[in-house]
This record gives structure tokens, sequence and C-alpha cells, in this order.
């Protein structure tokens, strides 16, 4: 463990579930990595918001209520819980999460108009991963960016699009995958960072679009 690492720091893979909708539970804040925040409409569950890290997740617990929202690692992440005892600073909390639900409403916002490209390269933005609009200039990055992302179906839940568009997407704004052996390069460690922005462009002869196969031939 280093020495960066709270002692009450627990780690989630992608994928696992954080909370239920309906669970009670502390306040959470996200200190490394990217957490979903679903809306269960039945079997369904309907994306809400990215928590980025800095960001508070089941805010519900600062009004003692139950969670209204399921949470679930985006990417492998780390949460702290927030201490709230009867002298807890909870009015700082309340006004952090209603300032952090403006900005994540607006990336949501981005993340599910425009072209899909545009969705997906704010996406990469978010999560801090180091892509740039001319892709040729990735190399071995790319790998790690592919890595990185969570399946192409959660992808295209939140960036509102089928999964063949989100690959076809996909091999226009990355180069193809390496096929050299051994470990691929690491992204930059982003936890400590601020979230980027949406990149507005990208090379302008891009390769045609390789869509991923989504069923045996």
């Amino acid at each position: 463990m280093t020495p960066s690492v709270r002692p009450d720091a627990r780690a989630f893979a992608k994928a696992e579930s954080v909370f239920l909708a309906g669970e009670t539970g502390p306040v959470w804040r996200v200190v490394e990595g990217v957490v979903r925040l679903d809306r269960d409409s039945g079997p369904i569950r309907q994306p809400v918001q990215l928590a980025l890290p800095g960001d508070l997740i089941g805010i519900d617990a600062l009004c003692e209520r139950r969670y209204q929202f399921s949470a679930t690692a985006f990417t492998a992440c780390r949460l702290v819980p927030v201490p709230l005892g009867a002298s807890g600073p909870r009015v700082p909390l309340l006004q952090q999460a209603l300032l952090q639900h403006q900005d994540r409403s607006e990336d949501m916002t981005a993340l599910r108009t425009g072209s899909v490209p545009q969705r997906i390269t704010h996406l990469l933005c978010l999560m801090g991963l180091e892509w740039r609009p001319d892709g040729r200039a990735l190399g071995g990055e790319a790998d790690a960016i592919r890595d990185a992302l969570p399946t192409l179906r959660e992808v295209a839940q939140v960036v509102d699009a089928k999964t063949e568009t989100v690959c076809r997407a996909l091999a226009q704004l990355l180069p193809p995958r390496s096929r050299k052996s051994g470990p691929v390069r690491a992204v930059r460690d982003w936890s400590s960072t601020a979230p980027g922005r949406l990149a507005t462009a990208w090379a302008a002869h891009a390769a045609p679009p390789i869509c991923c196969r989504t069923s045996p031939a």
C-alpha cells in the first residue's frame, strides 16, 4: 500500500457493483477511476451520470434517505466513505453535490448529443486517457486506451448509440491494435488531475472505419 492510499479506501474492479438503488449506506467520494450511476427501470438500467475523481456519490445519505440510483464501477476505481457525524460538514457537502450535479449533467449532455465520434472523444477526455486528435501520433498508447475502456455495450449505453456504431467510431478515432507481444504502454496516472474537456477536431484523413463483429458469421 502506498502512503497516498487511505486505509479506509475500497477498491472496485471494472463492472463491479458499488451499491444498489434502495440500499442505505454512506456518502462515498471517488478517489480514482470512474463510477456509473444508473436509474433502474425494470431489467434495464438507464445511465444517469458518470462520477469522476473528487466527486461524491450516494448523496441521498446526506438527507438520510436510501440511494436513488445504482452505482457500478465504469472503470477500476477506489472510493472512500465520507464521515457524517452529528457535527459533520453536511452543508459544504450539499453545496459540492449541487455544483457537481450541474457539471456532470453538462457532461452527460455532451456524451449523448452530436456525432458518435464526438461523444466518444468526450468520454475519452473525461476518463483522462492520453488521446490526441491525430490518432496516428498515439502509437502503442492506443492499446492501453482500448484496454481501459469498458465493454462496447457499456460504452454504447453511455453515449446512446448502437454497439456497431461505437465500434466504427473507435476504429476511426484510434489506430489498429498493435500486434506486438508483451505489455502495452500504460496510460497516464490521471487520478489526481481534473477531467479533460471535449476535443473539437481529429485527423482530417482518418483511415476508413473497420467495424467489429458483434456475432459469429
